[in-house]
């Protein structure tokens, strides 16, 4: 059996991302590790997930230029990401009021209400909610 375990964002600062993570999108800090790097630098290795999910995302800080100007372009400005939740209007509420900005208003679409947003690193997201 083979499952997608998780999923790295660089971001420019982990303390910002695990806040905002943990925060307005409601995701679950499941690990804060020290480690270091292949070199031996220091670095952490940080996982959240969305409560009750199995796949996590690996909040990495951006390591030399390279990586910083991947920084939320990780999709090259498109869509990358897809959060589904059961209350989109709850979500949507929680999010706005929290700070995450959302690019789209909500629409209705086949597949359930979609709305586009920006995590902390400028990455886009669907929030998607039920048909």
């Amino acid at each position: 059996m083979s499952r997608l375990e998780l999923v790295t964002i660089v971001v420019a600062d982990i303390d910002d991302a695990i806040a905002s993570f943990t925060g307005p999108l409601g995701f679950e800090l499941v690990e804060d590790t020290p480690s270091t790097t292949a070199d031996g630098r220091p670095k952490r290795w940080v996982v959240v997930r969305p409560r009750g999910a199995s796949t996590g995302l690996l909040l990495a800080a951006a390591d030399g230029p390279d990586q910083a100007a991947a920084v939320g372009r990780q999709c090259g400005g498109r869509v990358g990401f897809f959060l589904r939740v059961d209350d989109f209007e709850a979500a949507h509420r929680r999010m706005s009021q929290g700070g995450i900005r959302f690019v789209s208003e909500p629409r209705t679409e086949p597949y359930g209400t979609v709305a586009v947003f920006e995590d902390v690193a400028g990455n886009r997201w669907d929030l998607l909610g039920p048909a």
